[in-house]
């Protein structure tokens, strides 16, 4: 028990802090982005499971030889009046501390998607007094609005697809129907559970930096995920010229959206997608040029038998840890 505490410790820092400074700084997620996505998805799990996992088994290692037995007792002391384990003060500590983290973690994660609903849920009440249906369908709204616009809100059998008269206007056919396969990408993919994810991530620990790293990260994949699919279908020519298009004049964005021109980032304080609409604009003008570099400048995906070690570095991060905690005895 000592030694899995200490090995879940330190797996918990790297993973907090190097790693992730790392992964944002590398330059081959571009080239696959979806193996990246589920990189960062793993250390983020692994890294939560890890740091709540090592201050739960050290502060059970009175109680018990392993996590299980630990819990065990634990619950026997509690429930059932069973002899009582002498907890010194640090092991009390950890194990109310990774109560506390939990419960942090969970309620942050539900509140955030409450804000998120509730956000979406106005925006769809304004929707429907400032825009109307489109020719292309009843996912389709188009708003009476000179500037370029477009995106997508999502909501289950409720997503839309939100463009303006002015993008309607400025776009050619071809690269308008780019914009409409990159939005409905979005929701077809379910990039916005995503967002959800990473942006709880960042609101419950907003003093560790690398959860912004991971969220400018993920904005930045699942947009050129979606401009992937748009490829298959569209050529990159038009793309570009899409993106340039809709990044030129694009507004401040609306609450709780999925923008095709804009990155879905939150407000530094506020800490859910869509909050405000961005931050300033340096972080959507990074992940536009990045974008477009991308298209100019295509780069092959990773080789395969990189791809399937980026995999099996997934599968690790997250079977050691989960295996620490259920395993008696693997390190003691």
């Amino acid at each position: 028990m000592f030694w899995t505490s200490w090995f879940l410790a330190v797996l918990a820092i790297v993973l907090a802090w190097p790693v992730p400074i790392l992964l944002s700084r590398a330059q081959w997620p571009a080239r696959s982005p979806f193996t990246a996505m589920l990189l960062w998805q793993a250390i983020a799990l692994a890294g939560g499971l890890s740091m709540i996992g090592a201050m739960l088994v050290y502060g059970l290692e009175p109680a018990g030889d392993n996590l299980l037995a630990g819990l065990e007792s634990l619950a026997g002391m509690v429930f059932n009046n069973a002899p009582t384990t002498v907890l010194g003060f640090w092991h009390i500590f950890a194990l109310s501390a990774a109560a506390l983290l939990t419960a942090h973690l969970v309620f942050t994660l539900l509140l955030t998607y409450y804000k998120i609903q509730r956000q979406r849920h106005r925006h769809r009440e304004l929707l429907a007094l400032l825009a109307s249906p489109s020719a292309d369908g009843p996912k389709t709204m188009v708003l009476n609005l000179d500037s370029p616009v477009a995106y997508c809100l999502p909501g289950g059998a409720r997503s839309v697809t939100v463009l303006s008269d002015g993008l309607m206007a400025a776009l050619e056919p071809a690269e308008l129907r780019a914009v409409l396969i990159h939005e409905n990408a979005h929701l077809s993919q379910r990039h916005h559970l995503l967002l959800w994810a990473f942006a709880a991530w960042r609101q419950a620990l907003p003093w560790l930096p690398t959860t912004r790293l991971a969220q400018e990260a993920v904005n930045s994949l699942i947009e050129m995920l979606a401009d992937d699919v748009a490829l298959k279908t569209e050529s990159k020519a038009t793309l570009i010229r899409a993106i340039a298009i809709v990044a030129s004049g694009f507004p401040a964005a609306p609450a709780g959206r999925l923008a095709f021109g804009e990155p879905e980032l939150p407000d530094a304080d506020a800490g859910l997608p869509g909050a405000t609409g961005g931050t300033g604009g340096t972080a959507s003008a990074s992940t536009t040029a990045s974008r477009v570099t991308r298209l100019l400048s295509p780069q092959p995906p990773l080789p395969e038998p990189l791809r399937l070690a980026v995999l099996a570095a997934c599968l690790l991060l997250l079977a050691v840890p989960t295996a620490l905690l259920v395993v008696p005895g693997l390190l003691g």
